[in-house]
């Protein structure tokens, strides 16, 4: 019954209809499915049924959805693009979160650009070095939709006293603070003309990161697709970054729920950061994060640091920066 649904949605998808059903919510009265979520790409979409839509709405900043996914549970949608969802989203935010935190020597202040659902927040809590994290996101209604709607993703993390939420534009709360952290993790969404992150994922915007940080400080950069063909974004933050910090690393894992690798970058100034091994990673995990973790750990950070030779080859590269980081 699903697939005949499904064939016929596929059979729609010409060159003509494609630009109108990429990144939208496609609604069908078929049975209890009421919609499908559709994820965008220059030649291909992907369909996820939705068994629910909780709430959706429009802000000053984008469009909002929080959904039931069959497949991968609550999920947060801006823009039509799948943000996470509860089934896998430790996948994504233990990779952005732990690297940073474990290859700093001593991590007490952080802060986060984005992350509304609290998921970073929460990871970044687990370590007992922590004295002060601040989370700056843009928007109000979608922060205060997630604290409501996703407890599952935040688990009170906004509530916990070492937290401290202002809504701002990052830009603008950088220019305007001379506060110093030892960790800054970018968890915006994906940069596009007229998103709310347009802007943020340039060398400019770097250096300003940069001057924010301190003497042994790391910025961690979501920094989308490493899919064959959809690598431009991540090379291009990869160069931003490089040509702002000594030193850069990349990581990339496959995400379940995005059905595709998602990358990530690592920059810092000093030397010492990036040099441990399996056993100073697991020796720091015991000795200062509180609770479980269900994906990262020594062998897992050696295995998403080992990146498939076609990506070490584009970040070789001497290019340019354009694009997004231009």
């Amino acid at each position: 019954m699903h697939d005949d649904v499904d064939r016929i949605m596929y059979l729609l998808l010409t060159d003509e209809t494609l630009p109108y059903v990429t990144s939208h919510l496609l609604r069908t009265t078929r049975d209890k499915i009421k919609s499908f979520l559709t994820y965008d790409g220059a030649d291909e979409v992907r369909f996820c049924r939705i068994k629910e839509v909780i709430c959706s709405k429009t802000t000053p900043y984008q469009q909002m959805e929080i959904v039931e996914l069959c497949g991968y549970g609550k999920a947060l949608i801006l823009d039509g693009r799948l943000q996470s969802a509860v089934k896998d989203e430790y996948i994504y935010h233990e990779t952005l979160v732990h690297p940073a935190m474990i290859m700093h020597p001593f991590p007490q202040k952080v802060l986060v650009l984005g992350g509304g659902e609290g998921a970073t927040l929460r990871e970044i809590l687990k370590h007992s070095t922590l004295k002060r994290v601040v989370v700056v996101d843009i928007d109000r209604e979608v922060v205060e939709a997630c604290m409501k709607y996703l407890p599952e993703m935040h688990r009170g993390s906004y509530e916990n006293p070492k937290s401290e939420l202002i809504f701002a534009n990052a830009a603008e709360y950088l220019e305007s603070t001379s506060e110093t952290f030892d960790v800054i993790f970018m968890d915006t969404t994906d940069p596009s003309e007229d998103g709310p992150s347009s802007g943020l994922f340039t060398a400019k915007f770097f250096t300003l990161l940069a001057e924010r940080l301190t003497e042994k400080g790391i910025v961690a950069v979501q920094s989308g697709s490493t899919k064959l063909g959809s690598l431009d974004g991540f090379v291009s933050i990869h160069r931003a970054l490089r040509s702002v910090f000594r030193n850069v690393m990349a990581c990339s894992v496959f995400l379940p729920s995005f059905g595709e690798p998602w990358g990530f970058n690592f920059g810092c100034q000093s030397d010492e950061n990036f040099s441990l091994d399996i056993k100073d990673i697991d020796q720091r995990i015991a000795d200062r994060v509180q609770g479980i973790l269900g994906f990262y750990d020594g062998i897992t950070h050696v295995g998403i640091f080992s990146l498939p030779k076609y990506l070490r080859n584009e970040l070789a590269k001497q290019g340019r920066l354009e694009g997004m980081a231009g």
